[in-house]
């Protein structure tokens, strides 16, 4: 099993953005937890962080039918980003959405999310470990 791990806007700063409320953890470091708990469940993982929505489309399309699912955190894209939730759309694949923080108890302009609609599931709040739970139902996914 492949799976695609796509980073939006601002998450290559997760360490040193407002750590009160994205946590300590950098990029790296959530990759790497990603990766050694996907290795010993048989599963690869491409991770692409981007700040730019082009980017993360591009790479949607480059990966389209070698995948079987999608890890994603669109970042500020998730309130706006039509052309990455289009991209989603077309691949066909589970897609499960991680934030950081609890969205739905922030500002009401996070409230709101264009891919929710498209995505199995959301997790959000959980901290860095959302990716890990996200994971996790993919490697469930796997042994069924």
């Amino acid at each position: 099993m492949q799976l695609l791990v796509l980073q939006g806007p601002n998450l290559n700063m997760l360490g040193q953005r407002e750590p009160t409320i994205y946590g300590s953890t950098s990029l790296a470091d959530i990759h790497n937890a990603m990766r050694e708990k996907a290795t010993s469940a048989g599963i690869e993982l491409s991770f692409i962080q981007s700040n730019h929505e082009g980017v993360l489309v591009d790479t949607l399309h480059a990966h389209y039918g070698k995948i079987q699912g999608i890890i994603i955190n669109p970042g500020a894209l998730t309130h706006y980003g039509l052309s990455l939730r289009d991209g989603l759309a077309l691949m066909d694949v589970p897609i499960i959405e991680v934030h950081l923080s609890n969205v739905y108890a922030r500002e009401a302009f996070r409230h709101h999310s264009v891919v929710a609609a498209i995505a199995q599931g959301q997790i959000s709040g959980l901290g860095w470990q959302g990716y890990l739970y996200a994971l996790d139902w993919f490697i469930q996914r796997k042994s069924a």
